[in-house]
Order: structure tokens, then C-alpha cells, then sequence
């Protein structure tokens, strides 16, 4: 299984449409917007993971600078998520 990380998403794309654009590419194990915390909006960009390596591959080579929405996204292979230290402080 491949994670990929979509950027430069429309504001107004969901997770079922993220999924829809990748579908043709394989079978999509999941599709999430990264939503900010504090307005509850999509921050332009998220994950989809593809169950099959191969199809991951042909979806960068097809989808990376393709016009989704109005906008050229960005497609590559996602990297691991760093430790980072939890910010505790609240206003």
C-alpha cells in the first residue's frame, strides 16, 4: 500500500472527491483533507492511499500538475510523519 501526498487541492474538494479523482487509478484504501483545526477548513491539501504500488506510480505520472478544480495539484509519495512536541499552550 501507497500513501500519496495531494497538494494544491481546490478549498472546496472533499474526501469522496479526492477518492472519485483517484478511483481510475486502482482501488483507493483512503482519501483525507487535512481541515484546519480552528476555522474548519480544508488547509489544500491530503493523503490517499492506493492499495497497489504500481497503480500509486501511474497516479503520480498522471495526476502530478494535472488541473483538478481550476488548479495544477501537486502528487507525490508521501513521507513519513515526523515526532513533533504537542504545543499544549491555549489562548
Amino acid at each position: 500500500m501507497t500513501k500519496l501526498y495531494v497538494g494544491n487541492l481546490s478549498y472546496s474538494m472533499t474526501d469522496s472527491t479526492l477518492a472519485d479523482a483517484f478511483a481510475a487509478y486502482g482501488t483507493v484504501a483512503s482519501a483525507t483533507i487535512i481541515m484546519d483545526r480552528a476555522s474548519g477548513r480544508s488547509k489544500g491539501f491530503g493523503f490517499v492511499e492506493l492499495e497497489d504500488d504500481a497503480a500509486a506510480q501511474s497516479a503520480i505520472n498522471e495526476m502530478n500538475g494535472k488541473d483538478v478544480d481550476g488548479r495544477k495539484i501537486s502528487v507525490s509519495v508521501a513521507r513519513p510523519q515526523e515526532d513533533r512536541p504537542r504545543n499544549n499552550f491555549r489562548r
